[in-house]
C-alpha cells in the first residue's frame, strides 16, 4: 500500500511528538516522513522530502507558516498544505488560501476528523473546519444576510441545479471521488460538472471555488 507522506510543522515540539505517534498507531496509511519546529527548517525538509502533505502551524517564531506556504508553493507546487492551527483568525486564512493551502484545521479537532481530512485533501478536496468558515462568511459578508443572500443568488442564477449541487459538495470540501459516490453518479461526470462549474465562475481551482462558495453562503 502506497502511504500519504506527512510533513509535520510546528514550533510546540510536544505537539508535534504527540501527533506523530497518534498518526503511526491510528493511520496506517499514513506516513511522516519529517517533523520541523520552525518555518525555515520546515522549508529545508519540504524540499528534501518532497512530502505529499504538510500539516503547517500558522505562527512560528522565524518565518510564519503563511510564509512557508508561499516559498514552499513556489519550489513545490503539487505538495498540498493544510494549515494545522489554534488560530481561527479569518485574515490568517485569506492569506494561506490565496497563496495556495487546500486546508485550515483547528488543532483542537478529533484525531479521527484530521485524519480523514488529511485522506481527503490527498484525493483532492479542500477543507476548511466549520467555526473557521463560519467566520470566513462573516468577514466576507459584513454588511448581513442580505449581502450574502445576493452573491448566492448571482451564482444560483448561473449554475444548474445539479451543478449547484456539486458545488455544494466542494464546499463541504469533497474529492471529485466522495462527491461521485454521495450524488450516485461517474466520477468522469463529477469532472466535468467541475470544469464547468469553474467556467461559470470564472475561477481556475478548487480554491478559489471553494471561496466564492462561501461567499454566496453555501454550508459548510
Amino acid at each position: 500500500m502506497e502511504k500519504i507522506r506527512l510533513l509535520l510543522v510546528d514550533d510546540q515540539l510536544l505537539f508535534l511528538e504527540s501527533l506523530q505517534t497518534v498518526i503511526k498507531t491510528t493511520a496506517e496509511d499514513l506516513e511522516v516522513v519529517g517533523i520541523a519546529a520552525n518555518g525555515q527548517t520546515a522549508i529545508d525538509l519540504a524540499l528534501e522530502t518532497k512530502p505529499d502533505i504538510i500539516l503547517m502551524d500558522v505562527r512560528m517564531p522565524d518565518i510564519s507558516g503563511v510564509e512557508c506556504t508561499r516559498i514552499i508553493k513556489e519550489h513545490l507546487p503539487a505538495v498540498h498544505i493544510m494549515m494545522l492551527t489554534t488560530f481561527d483568525d479569518d485574515e490568517y486564512v485569506l492569506q494561506a488560501l490565496s497563496l495556495g493551502a487546500v486546508g485550515y484545521i483547528l488543532k483542537d479537532v478529533h484525531t479521527g476528523y484530521l485524519i480523514n481530512a488529511i485522506r481527503s485533501v490527498h484525493k483532492g478536496g479542500v477543507l476548511i473546519a466549520p467555526k473557521v468558515a463560519r467566520k470566513l462568511v462573516a468577514k466576507l459578508n459584513p454588511a448581513g444576510e442580505g449581502q450574502a443572500a445576493s452573491a448566492r443568488q448571482t451564482i444560483l442564477e448561473t449554475l444548474s441545479s445539479r451543478e449547484q449541487e456539486v458545488l455544494q459538495q466542494i464546499a463541504k470540501g469533497y474529492s471529485n471521488k466522495e462527491i461521485a459516490q454521495n450524488l450516485f453518479i461517474a466520477e468522469q461526470t463529477v469532472k466535468n460538472y467541475v470544469s464547468v462549474i469553474y467556467s461559470k465562475l470564472g475561477v481556475h481551482d478548487r480554491t478559489q471555488a471553494l471561496r466564492l462558495a462561501i461567499e454566496a453562503g453555501f454550508s459548510i
